[in-house]
């Protein structure tokens, strides 16, 4: 093996397994493997141009590079990012760490326990610091939790707020203009109207069901919204408030002053800025929402034996469920900065939060004491951190700036002339100093900071909390490293990761994430840019961003891409909206209808409807493929109504369908576009790509495809690719881009930069023919797993040559009238073996939805096979009356450690059947933590906080 070639070591597969494998499949090479799978049509002519691939030493020292682009300096920009400390065991122990960076969304409760109870305590914290009863567990960012505020508001008006035409959203014009942004572009195709105005003068009338409030406001004056609200409520208008965490340790929070929604973003607490994200929104409501709340909710409920067990509460809300009827598309959010947001709660407590916001405050009030002094005047009577200056007649911006830069200082300017200054946690008094030195210098004076710096608070005592918070358990007794430590090993190790086995989830793509391609993100040139910062500051960041941009056109054979979305579900609401405007530019503004397969997944639907579409399920024939009469007629039928198709390819169903390049034609023919979810581009790279395919639009999940963690149900990034006439109408960002806010749909304007180094690393460490070897293999192990336990289970759909494409689907509706098992006990005796179970009821109900990846080897492929066998043989041992059809391994299953060490057992099987039914478990035993969890009780006794 050549051990500088990183494609030996992403790929599980190695080249002496590949000749067995392929006979096991039934084909002489890989080649035929291919030429059977993927239709000769749309298979491309010549390798991927890309640059060539890097050794991992030859990669770190280009990163290293890159990273010295990014200049350091002390950021004071604030409007939604602050420099903050990531505690050094949060750091090394959970962001560090793959088993919490490899884990995917907590569907399986029971292999799930660790980063359920960490998202249950972010969670305690949103409630206990906003006031609010109920909080999901992290939104993708503040602003699009503004959207998803207004569109949960607009979705539960009244009848007599809908019957009076309310679709007005009043927005306080000092919210942040990157939360004003993305509103504008979700609520105009809901048919909402934005109204900014100034909250102190705004006419309520019956049009008006909602209004977003900041506080502190944008300019950082502390509000008091008391009145607003209730004049708000007077006239049936709900309000949202967008709060700063942080700040709400010292502030009166919304939940005492009757807000309905509080949101916002946890990233001050300990989150790297990231040039942007990613870092965990919250969204907190009161109890009357919990049916409508966005994202996902983890709640508490017990196992078969009436053990606590946390679970995700109100599934059956969520957009895989409801499809179009959803009121989000939410899918991945934001698990892991959520995750991590709360261990920092849970290692400060409540009076480490007070010390840190009570510093930063002090040190604020003093700045604009000092400053007064010299003559500036502040416009803020009372702030929390950010001050906004007026200067006096003598002192010009530029030569403010020119000082502050010589500091290696950044700072707000607006346009109007006023400065804006933000303090954080990192603040120290000497920068205290250094920032009067600037004002001082600017101003033609002499500054020399000679004292210590009292804490006291400078705004309205009114204004100031008076309730405790976070005085349960967890926030008092983790407050020492070694204590930490050990509370984060303690719930590591209820959880099932990459580091542990397999995870074969379909259409989930949970590869390896190479350490190799992880550690720049642990660099503080990557992680302490603000979004904001001057272009010159962010070089590297420029740079890496311009390649990847490059890489992912060349692979997708589309010309224009963009990095803002920071989720796949973003990626696809962004490349919709594209589509929208480039109609509404030719005067085709009025088409409405897109076609969906009734494959699609979930999110496709919603987010069509989101974005203001009417949805066309197209049936699929016996085979699983889109029926191309139904799909003709349809298209037919929508000829001047029709605005696109959303097709996933290969399908859901994890087959290559011949027929989609006409399907696409059909629909340019119609005068609509093709929209590509990228959900698979796993089985694409290499041999083909959407542009071939005849897509004009496709998202790209960098999740999945390109390596980035899933971390537990997010952080994730979802670029949008698109053909040439469609660059115009990429998203854009109101900040960098001036006036422009055309389509913005994320807070930063390049969303989850932080985490875009990952996939970056993944291809120039793997060049084209890693890639392509990658997507082969990927492939490969598809159909060998479909080979070997078609017998046994059955393959639910294969494409015209009897071919997988890089996911299968295993036939599991057959067993119940026999044995009355289903694919649900299936998957909860797989944990007994130490696995995480496939993608459940989906596409298919009653059926495993399997994806290995090229990550994984032979052996690990061959020890999951030797497991589905065995649960065969025990599905069988019920069916023939060998075993109680009562009391029975898969219906009991999983088997937690307390149960089966226990000094009573009470099923009519062994021990030993239950956690040892193979030799090699006695030496690498996943104990589960709990039993079966009760999900009718979760939701029957809701509990989503301590």
């Amino acid at each position: 093996m050549n051990t500088n070639t990183f494609a030996n070591r992403h790929t599980g597969i190695s080249p002496d397994d590949v000749p067995s494998m392929l006979q096991t499949v039934g084909v002489a090479s890989m080649d035929e493997l291919i030429e059977q799978t993927v239709p000769a049509a749309i298979r491309l002519k010549k390798p991927l141009n890309l640059p060539e691939p890097m050794t991992e030493r030859e990669f770190a020292e280009h990163v290293a590079e890159l990273a010295s682009k990014n200049k350091l300096f002390t950021s004071y920009i604030g409007m939604g990012w602050y420099d903050t400390v990531c505690p050094a065991p949060i750091l090394r122990n959970v962001f560090e760490n793959p088993v919490w960076y490899t884990s995917y969304t907590p569907y399986q409760a029971e292999v799930s326990q660790g980063r359920l109870e960490a998202l249950f305590n972010f969670q305690t914290v949103v409630c206990e610091l906003t006031g609010m009863p109920l909080a999901n567990c992290s939104l993708l960012d503040e602003a699009t939790a503004a959207a998803e505020a207004a569109t949960m508001f607009c979705a539960t008006r009244s009848r007599e707020q809908v019957k009076a035409g309310a679709q007005v959203l009043f927005v306080d014009e000092n919210v942040f203009e990157s939360t004003l942004a993305v509103l504008r572009t979700r609520m105009a195709p809901q048919g909402i109207e934005v109204v900014a105005g100034d909250y102190r003068q705004f006419p309520f009338t019956e049009r008006v069901f909602g209004a977003i409030l900041q506080y502190p406001d944008g300019n950082g004056s502390i509000e008091d919204y008391a009145g607003f609200v209730s004049q708000a409520h007077a006239n049936g208008t709900r309000v949202a408030v967008a709060a700063d965490l942080l700040g709400l340790a010292l502030l009166v929070p919304p939940g005492e002053w009757d807000a309905d929604a509080v949101f916002g973003s946890s990233q001050r607490f300990g989150i790297p800025m990231f040039y942007g994200g990613p870092s965990a929104a919250y969204f907190a409501v009161k109890d009357e929402y919990k049916r409508q709340i966005p994202g996902r909710i983890v709640g508490l409920s017990v196992d078969a034996y009436g053990k606590p067990a946390y679970r995700l509460a109100l599934q059956t809300r969520e957009q895989h469920i409801k499809r179009e009827k959803a009121t989000s598309n939410i899918c991945t959010s934001q698990a892991l900065p959520a995750t991590m947001a709360g261990f920092y709660a849970v290692y400060h407590g409540a009076e480490g939060l007070r010390d840190i916001a009570g510093r930063i405050h002090a040190y604020a009030g003093f700045l604009s004491a000092e400053l007064e002094k010299l003559g500036y005047r502040p416009l803020n009577k009372n702030c929390f951190d950010t001050l906004k200056v007026a200067l006096p007649p003598r002192v010009s911006v530029t030569a403010l700036r020119e000082t502050a830069l010589a500091c290696r200082v950044n700072l707000r300017y607006f346009d109007s002339g006023e400065i804006g200054i933000s303090l954080d946690e990192t603040t120290q008094v000497t920068d205290v100093g250094v920032l009067l030195y600037i004002f001082s210098e600017a101003a033609g004076t002499e500054y020399v900071l000679r004292e210590s710096i009292p804490r006291r608070i400078h705004f309205d005592r009114k204004l100031a909390r008076s309730s405790n918070f976070l005085e349960q358990e967890v926030f008092k007794n983790f407050h020492t490293e070694t204590e930490l430590m050990r509370y984060v090993k303690r719930l590591e190790r209820r959880d099932i990761s990459l580091a542990h086995s397999m995870i074969s989830l379909g259409s989930c793509t949970m590869k390896l994430n190479a350490a190799s391609e992880l550690l720049p993100l642990s660099r503080p040139e990557f992680q302490h840019i603000h979004p904001y910062a001057p272009a010159d500051q962010a070089g590297g960041y420029a740079e890496l961003i311009e390649n990847l941009a490059a890489c992912l056109a060349e692979i997708t054979g589309l010309q224009g891409v963009s990095l803002q979305p920071n989720s796949g579900a973003a990626g696809e609401y962004a490349g919709l909206r594209v589509i929208r405007s480039y109609l509404e530019s030719i005067g085709q503004g009025h088409r409405s209808v897109v076609l969906l397969p009734a494959s699609a997944h979930g999110t496709n639907p919603a987010s069509a409807v989101q974005c203001g579409y009417t949805t066309v399920t197209v049936r699929c024939d016996e085979r699983g493929n889109i029926d191309p009469a139904d799909f003709r007629l349809k298209a037919e039928e929508n000829r001047e109504k029709l605005a696109a198709c959303m097709i996933t390819y290969p399908s859901t169903h994890g087959i290559f369908e011949a027929d989609v390049p006409e399907l696409c034609r059909m629909v340019h023919a119609c005068g609509g576009q093709v929209y590509m979810d990228g959900a698979n581009m796993n089985a694409q790279v290499g041999l083909t790509n959407p542009g071939i395919i005849g897509a004009d639009v496709c998202h790209l999940n960098l999740h999945k495809t390109f390596a980035s963690p899933h971390g537990g149900g997010g952080p994730g990034a979802g670029p949008v690719c698109v053909a040439s006439h469609l660059i115009p109408f990429l998203p854009a960002h109101p900040v960098l881009c001036g006036s422009e806010e055309r389509n913005s749909v994320a807070a930063a304007p390049c969303g989850s930069a932080g985490i875009l180094p990952v996939a970056y690393a993944y291809i120039r460490l793997l060049g084209t023919e890693g890639l392509t070897r990658a997507t082969r293999t990927a492939i490969l192990n598809a159909n060998y797993l479909a080979a070997k336990l078609g017998d046994a289970y059955g393959i639910v759909y294969t494409g015209k040559q009897g071919r997988v494409g890089h996911e299968l689907i295993l036939e599991c509706r057959h067993f119940k009238a026999a044995s009355g098992i289903d694919e649900n006990d299936i998957a909860k005796r797989l944990i007994d073996f130490g696995y995480h179970a496939p993608t459940l009821s989906f596409p298919v109900h009653g059926t495993l939805m399997i994806e290995p990846t090229e990550s994984e080897s032979k052996a690990e492929l061959d020890r999951f096979i030797e497991v589905m066998e065995c649960i065969r043989e025990e599905i069988r041992e019920v069916e023939s009356g060998t075993a109680s059809k009562e009391d029975h391994v898969l219906k009991n299953a999983p088997h937690p450690e307390y149960e089966v060490s226990a000094d009573t057992w009470n099923h009519v099987y062994a021990r030993s059947k239950a956690a040892f039914p193979l030799e090699w478990l006695h030496e690498n035993k996943f104990w589960v933590h709990v039993a079966r969890v009760n999900n009718a009780y979760g939701d029957r006794n809701l509990c989503t906080c301590r």
